[in-house]
């Protein structure tokens, strides 16, 4: 998962950023509206956690631009506003969810997974593929029944990887889907995750490399 936090306080952004991050959700902050519009443009979010009070186009007015959208992250408000009449604009606006301040990380956690549940009915919550089930909610994987201990990169990699169904993912996309906008393009953080997480995953081997194009969950043609 994927997620941007539009947040003009930048503590709070941050502590939100460092917490989603443990959780295995790459993030990133947006401190405006007009920041926040530049990286939904040309980033594929999930969500994004909206604060309403922001510098420059407010939380309402992205949530509406956003909903306006053919296709566009989910909505999870943010704000110290927790009268009925606050949360029903906001909803109003375009939101799928409204947290108010103060907030439990626990809390906000649990409602991005399930906001990114919704999407669409072809994207099952627990990932089934050649003997390895993966369940986003749970952050458990388990091959052939045999529970599989995989770090924080190494699940969000090969969810990334199941969801593409036997279909290639190229180096760049996993980068895009399972880090955060920080990482470095020439990096070879890709390669070597993928390399220890078919070590934790076992033979025979089940994330192929296509040489010059990416790698793809399965087993060997032929």
């Amino acid at each position: 998962m994927r997620v941007l936090i539009v947040e003009d306080e930048p503590f709070l952004a941050e502590a939100i950023r460092d917490g989603l991050r443990l959780e295995a959700i790459a993030a990133d902050i947006a401190g405006d509206g007009d920041t926040a519009l530049e990286l939904l443009g040309y980033t594929a979010y999930d969500v994004v956690v909206l604060d309403r009070d922001i510098p420059g186009p407010n939380g309402d007015e992205i949530a509406r631009d956003l909903a306006a959208r053919a296709t566009a992250p989910r909505v999870l408000m943010l704000t110290a506003a927790d009268r009925l009449d606050d949360k029903a604009s906001g909803f109003e606006s375009g939101a799928d969810d409204y947290l108010t301040k103060p907030f439990v990380l626990r809390e906000l956690v649990l409602r991005l997974r399930a906001l990114a549940r919704r999407p669409a009915a072809s994207a099952p919550p627990v990932l089934d593929q050649d003997g390895i089930r993966l369940d986003p909610f749970r952050r458990e994987v388990y091959r052939d029944g045999r529970y599989v201990s995989l770090t924080r990169k190494q699940f969000a990699v090969l969810e990334v990887l199941m969801t593409a169904r036997g279909g290639v993912v190229s180096a760049e996309a996993l980068l895009e889907r399972a880090w955060d906008e920080n990482a470095d393009p020439f990096t070879n953080a890709v390669r070597i995750t993928i390399s220890t997480l078919r070590k934790r995953l076992g033979e025979p081997w089940l994330i192929q490399t296509v040489p010059g194009v990416g790698y793809r969950m399965g087993p060997l043609d032929g």
